[in-house]
């Protein structure tokens, strides 16, 4: 029996044992309402009412605080003998690691495609709300993070819903919050395995497929896929027995490199265009309040646009902070905002680079897509950069290769907090978990397993309910350390040790 024959057998087992449930759970947590003439899905309302909420509670913090996270990532405020592992900018890079992915290049062409140049707009706005919660929950995953004798460092949803709901609530609030956790690490642990490892290995195997002659072409047999999944479960097998250190090291080089590569190459399909800037601005501008051809006209354009964002960004899931709260400070709210600056990064970045490099290239498949032809949204961006850049695939490749890398590697650390969490920290345990998440990096160039993905996806957006329930209870402790923090800022500048002297002292209060 051929290798292409047993992967297909495998596919249609493991598809025809999970559809039912991927369907039945997929249409509980992406369940849509009628809004006018579309649909909405009630998770990313519950994702962007987290992000509106927490906006106002923190008086607009993502915005008001945003010199001062920079300032935080440049290691102003570092505090050398403070218990964690890695700085601000590594704890940083390796949370955007985990987010920026093929989401940003293929999802976001898909959202133009359904929504108009207009879901841009709301993609933006909703990636700026998604910054208030992203700190929220980092600066809980930091004040709640347990440091272990050997000096690492586990934190997450995991740790601050039973520690943070007991602290607040005693002994009920703790009981509730175990529940809240065993059934958040679940999910991590799922979603890491297989929308985290064998679907990322899955996608960048097909575009390295695509431009290297297609199924007929060097790496288009089944010896070529084994090789490929080989060499990745390698690499990531490498780093991830050296921990989050390990990890932090590589993507904090990886992170730079791969969305300098990207947005580079935006900024050449823009200039050469340069004239047609003002009216790609316009028609994103005029998109969202006036779109065409779009269902749902501006609720459609909004819709669309908030979904993709806050499918790209992850803000309010819980997996950012389990990276996050590695870092070394001693103010849990210092790293809050950090945190903030990842969906800045992810969503009103390279999603938005994305999106404009599209609507100003306007490339022909683009059309068609919005006609209602079915073309992959890799397919669309890659086009796009073709018209300038005829070589761009091979480019677009590279990026896929180290966008996917980069997410398997984090998911995987992801993936072993939430095991250890289940199962013990013992050498043993974690053991086992890296074999696991090896092999199926293996396999991911092999099978397809849609089903598993699509399960995966769903579990995964069922964190955010567990995790947002216990954001708005917990929010009351995040307001206290920002304004530990806050003072902590204005004590440095009174002192003249923060190596900013002119800068305006920050107010100790929110």
């Amino acid at each position: 029996m051929s290798l292409e024959s047993i992967t297909e057998n495998v596919d249609e087992a493991v598809s025809g044992f999970f559809e039912p449930i991927a369907e039945w759970l997929g249409e509980i947590v992406f369940y849509a309402v009628p809004v006018g003439a579309t649909d909405l899905p009630l998770i990313v309302a519950w994702l962007v009412v987290a992000g509106l909420v927490f906006t106002g509670w923190f008086g607009l913090v993502q915005l008001r605080k945003f010199r001062l996270a920079v300032d935080v990532v440049r290691g102003k405020y570092d505090d050398k003998d403070s218990a964690g592992e890695v700085n601000h900018f590594q704890a940083l890079t390796a949370a955007v690691s985990g987010t920026v992915g093929l989401g940003n290049i293929a999802g976001v062409a898909v959202a133009v495609s359904i929504g108009g140049a207009g879901a841009t707009f709301w993609m933006i706005l909703c990636g700026l709300l998604g910054m208030a919660t992203k700190f929220v929950e980092v600066t809980l995953g930091v004040k709640y993070r347990e440091v272990h004798a050997d000096g690492t460092v586990s934190g997450g949803p995991m740790h601050y819903l039973p520690k943070g709901l007991g602290e607040r609530f005693g002994k009920n609030g703790r009981t509730f919050g175990k529940v809240l956790a065993v059934l958040a690490s679940i999910m991590i642990l799922f979603f890491g395995l297989f929308g985290g490892n064998l679907f990322q290995v899955n996608q960048s195997y097909a575009q390295l497929v695509s431009v290297t002659g297609g199924e007929d072409g060097a790496m288009g047999s089944s010896a070529g896929a084994l090789f490929f999944g080989i060499l990745v479960a390698a690499l990531v097998g490498i780093v991830l027995l050296g921990g989050i250190r390990s990890i932090a090291s590589v993507t904090s080089r990886l992170i730079p490199a791969m969305a300098g590569i990207y947005i580079a190459a935006c900024l050449v399909v823009i200039l050469v265009n340069v004239t047609a800037v003002p009216a790609a601005i316009g028609t994103i501008i005029e998109g969202a309040f006036n779109p065409e051809g779009v269902a749902g006209g501006v609720l459609g354009a909004l819709i669309i646009g908030f979904q993709r964002a806050a499918f790209s960004n992850e803000a309010g899931l819980g997996s950012a902070p389990i990276a996050h709260s590695a870092v070394k400070t001693k103010h849990p709210a210092s790293e809050g905002l950090v945190a903030l600056l990842e969906p800045f990064i992810d969503t009103v970045v390279i999603c938005t680079m994305t999106a404009l490099t599209i609507v100003i290239a306007n490339p022909a498949s683009w059309g068609e897509a919005r006609e209602g032809e079915s073309i992959g949204g890799v397919t669309i961006t890659s086009d796009a950069f073709e018209t300038v850049l005829p070589w761009f695939p091979y480019v677009l490749t590279v990026a896929v290769l180290l966008f996917a890398i980069s997410t398997v590697l984090t998911w995987g650390y992801y993936g072993l907090k939430a095991w250890t969490y289940l199962f013990g920290r013992s050498r043993t345990s974690e053991t086992v978990f890296k074999s696991l998440y090896t092999l199926l990096a293996v396999s991911g160039s092999l099978l397809t397993l849609q089903t598993l993905i699509d399960l995966a996806d769903a579990v995964l957006f069922s964190l955010a309910v567990v995790n947002i329930i216990g954001l708005y209870l917990l929010a009351p402790v995040v307001r206290r350390e920002l304004n530990t923090f806050l003072a902590y800022v204005r004590t440095r500048k009174a002192d003249g040790t923060d190596g900013d002297k002119d800068e305006e002292p920050a107010k100790a209060t929110v």
